[in-house]
């Protein structure tokens, strides 16, 4: 189990102008990811160091951004002014991460500006929509050379912490494990939550600007 991406909502003037504010910040020019049609939204896809990557993804107008748990969760933050959405960690098997939450994983798809279709499986949206500091869970059906972060792999910049509102023990239910520290690659500050739980901020150590928190 490991930390595979982060979720930026697109905010007012749309994900172009909300990726261009968070490039000039990171000094990463961010790539095309394309539209997950299951979905009804699409991506710009910032690659980061250790395998991590940042999207910034938008809601489309499409029906399937109104009927699937991940369309609501982006049209949402996107409508409350957009920012940090969630997190999602990839694991290996999602048998047991469904047995847990008692529900099937959905099939993801998109094919980004590479040309190569990347396809995953998913699970744990509802969850995030729910309570907003838990994170949802990925398996890509691509070995690790076709990973998001991969393709214009960027080494300059790396997730460095999460601040989230919420609760350490409530992340290990969800996650399925005791372990005190269970994605290990990175840090997370916890505060307690005064309000909505979820992403407060998130910092990265950049080659150009230090430590940057967005």
């Amino acid at each position: 189990m490991k930390l595979d991406h982060v979720s930026f909502a697109s905010e007012p003037d749309g994900y172009k102008a909300t990726a261009e504010r968070i490039s000039e910040k990171l000094g990463v020019v961010p790539y095309d990811g394309g539209v997950h049609p299951r979905f009804g939204t699409r991506n710009l896809i910032f690659p980061l160091a250790n395998g991590h990557y940042l999207e910034v993804v938008e809601a489309l107008e499409h029906p399937a951004a109104l009927s699937t748990p991940f369309g609501q969760a982006v049209r949402a933050r996107s409508e409350l002014g957009g920012g940090w959405m969630g997190w999602c960690v990839s694991v290996d098997d999602l048998a047991g991460v469904e047995t847990r939450l008692e529900r099937k994983a959905v099939d993801g798809n998109r094919t980004p500006e590479s040309g190569l279709e990347l396809k995953w499986l998913q699970i744990g949206v509802k969850g995030l929509i729910a309570d907003p500091q838990l994170p949802f869970f990925i398996k890509w059906s691509a070995d690790s050379s076709q990973h998001p972060s991969s393709y214009k792999t960027n080494g300059d910049v790396a997730l460095d912490t999460l601040q989230i509102a919420g609760d350490r023990d409530r992340l290990r239910d969800w996650l399925g494990t005791q372990d005190p520290k269970p994605i290990p690659e990175i840090h997370i500050d916890w505060s307690a939550p005064h309000g909505t739980p979820g992403i407060m901020s998130i910092s990265f150590e950049t080659a150009k600007n230090g430590l940057v928190t967005i």
